[in-house]
């Protein structure tokens, strides 16, 4: 399996998430580990439908635990979420530069290798929200209404610095090959870029993540490239 491919449940902790649902001859979780368990139930319930709200009375009742204990890893559900976001970014922003192969991708390339490498983060995003279907909920907003605004405004950083990496992968240096406006043409292409991922992952959870991000991807980013 690629680190593309890898999901929350893989990447936090071996043990399944029905490890989160203890019996009761199972001993005291290591430190950290009942942390863990909770965030992992917390996005296994994001991804059933209508599951935009989630009380810490239904995942204290998903885990057979009592919300005080919730409360003792985390100061608030806010907390809790936080820590969703903190996976998301840290993969995501991991992948990214991977692909890009430096923190601020390098101009000094063709016009095709730009749009290649732009191609390659938004299939990834996609990948990612695909194998981590409730975490789409959160990119999106959905799972944040009613909780504390700054984190909605933190996921909108995180499309913002997306967006901000596309850009830098559209634009090139002066040469044969290369626009007579680069960022224009940067800006315009990584503004339908960023609509089409976001449209895409809004589709895959109005469809109770029954629509794959993916479908068909190849074909619509060819399109996107003339």
């Amino acid at each position: 399996m690629s680190d593309q491919e890898s999901s929350f449940a893989a990447d936090l902790v071996d043990a399944p998430l029905e490890a989160a649902n203890p019996a009761p001859t199972r001993k005291r979780p290591k430190p950290g580990e009942r942390r863990i368990q909770i965030l992992q139930t917390l996005a296994a319930m994001l991804e059933q439908p209508g599951a935009d709200r989630i009380t810490t009375a239904a995942l204290a009742a998903q885990m057979s635990i009592s919300e005080a204990a919730l409360y003792r890893h985390f100061a608030s559900k806010a907390q809790m979420y936080e820590g969703l976001i903190e996976f998301i970014e840290q993969s995501v922003y991991s992948l990214a530069v991977q692909i890009t192969g430096r923190d601020v991708p390098d101009p000094a390339k063709t016009v095709e290798q730009g749009i290649a490498q732009a191609h390659r983060v938004v299939t990834m995003v996609l990948q990612f929200g695909e194998r981590n279907p409730g975490m789409v909920r959160v990119m999106l907003g959905d799972a944040l209404q009613s909780e504390n605004p700054r984190l909605q405004q933190r996921m909108q950083q995180f499309f913002e610095r997306i967006e901000t990496t596309l850009r830098q992968c559209l634009r090139t240096v002066p040469g044969a090959d290369a626009s007579a406006t680069p960022t224009v043409d940067a800006n315009v292409r990584s503004s339908v870029l960023m609509s089409f991922l976001i449209g895409r992952l809004q589709r895959f959870a109005r469809s109770d993540f029954r629509r794959m991000p993916t479908e068909q991807l190849d074909s619509c980013l060819s399109l996107m490239a003339h």
